[in-house]
This record gives C-alpha cells, structure tokens and sequence, in this order.
C-alpha cells in the first residue's frame, strides 16, 4: 500500500481552507464546459461559506470568497464570476517604505520634543518673551528629569543642557533658571515618624471604639 503523505504533495495556497477545498478547485480545471464549470465554482463558493457562517451573507464576504477562489486555482479558472477576476500582480504590491525620521536625541530623558522646543525659542526675536518659554521649559525638564532618574536634577545642570541643545543661541538671562523653585516636595522626615507605627502598640484598634475610650453617657439635668 503506497503512502501519501501531506508534504509529498503540493504546497496549499490558503491552508484554512484545507486540503480537500484545494482538491475542489482542482477539480474544476478539469471541467471543459465553462457553464457546467461556473456551476460547480458556485457549488464550491457555497461550501468555503459554509466554513464561517457568520460571514457568508454579506456582500463583502462572498466576494472574499471569490478572490480566494481564484488564488487557490493559482488564478487559472477561467468561470464567469460575479466579480472582477483579481490578478497576481494585484496581490503582489509591495506597499512603500515610509520616511520615518532618525534623528538623534541629545538627551533622552527629555525627548525629543523638548530640544525642539529649545531650538525654536531661540529664534525668537522677543527677549521677555523669550526668557518666560525659558522658564516653562526648564520647570518641564525638571520635572521628565524626575520622572526619569527619579532625583532633584541640579539648575545648573538644566542650564547646560538648554544651552547645548540650543546651541549657544540661548540669548536670554537665565538667572531665573538658577532661582527656579522646586516644584517637587518630598515626605518631611517629622510626617514620616509621626505616621509611623510605634512598637509594642497594638495598632489594629485605631478608631475603634473599646470600654477604655468609650464617652460616658451624657444625663439630662432637667429630667
């Protein structure tokens, strides 16, 4: 007895469709008579729609159907389908390659987007102007600065990094810069110990009311 195995025969065009599918199409090349033929694609059709019937009454989904038809018989039937007959070189488009911008970023912990907003404050022809988007910028960095490395950043580092990514065009007073607020507080060390659990102490009773802390009942003088 002569064995057929899967990968002795040929290669499936849709292999969710399987093989007995591709073994219908194939069989419809064989057909000389082109009404007979179109007859039994549609008989074919029917069945492919059989296998997700969700789908199979919409518009959409027959003419799927049909391409997939076509591409399963390696676009050699020849039938009358309600369809335009789809071509291999319709499916063979390679789509284009986008532009996508390398650019390098100076310091990623700020982003991009930040060193364009440098360069674009330095062309700006108003000083006052100018020194409040500083400003602004600079109390941004500080604040992806902490984000990332999760510290303080220094001002006078945030300083040198507005003047190297601007390129020395930064020709505003940034002494502003140097006198910046810090905009993150940090947990005081006295509200810290003040919340913290003291030993010995048994703290799942907090808030509860026990015999010890109970208020003595009020009595009405006039009664």
């Amino acid at each position: 007895m002569r064995k057929n195995y899967n990968y002795t025969r040929r290669k499936l065009y849709l292999p969710e469709y399987g093989r007995h599918i591709h073994e219908m199409v194939d069989s419809l090349l064989e057909i000389e008579d082109r009404q007979e033929r179109t007859r039994q694609a549609k008989a074919v059709i029917a069945v492919m729609g059989n296998l997700n019937t969700t789908l199979r009454d919409t518009e959409d989904f027959k003419h799927k159907l049909w391409d997939h038809l076509f591409i399963m018989s390696d676009f050699q039937l020849d039938v009358d389908s309600p369809y335009p007959q789809p071509s291999r070189q319709d499916l063979a488009v390679v789509p284009q390659k986008l532009p996508y911008t390398q650019s390098r970023i100076t310091f990623k912990h700020y982003g991009k987007y930040v060193h364009r907003l440098v360069r674009a404050i330095a062309t700006e022809q108003n000083t006052e102007l100018k020194t409040d988007e500083i400003i602004n910028v600079a109390r941004y960095m500080r604040a992806k600065s902490f984000e990332y490395n999760n510290e303080h950043p220094n001002n006078g580092s945030i300083i040198r990094d507005i003047n190297i990514m601007a390129g020395g065009d930064v020709d505003v007073d940034l002494t502003a810069v140097s006198t910046m607020r810090n905009d993150y507080r940090q947990a005081s060390p006295r509200n810290i110990k003040r919340n913290k659990p003291q030993p010995g102490r048994n703290n799942n009773n907090r808030g509860k009311v026990t015999k010890s802390n109970k208020p003595a009942p009020r009595h009405n003088a006039h009664k």
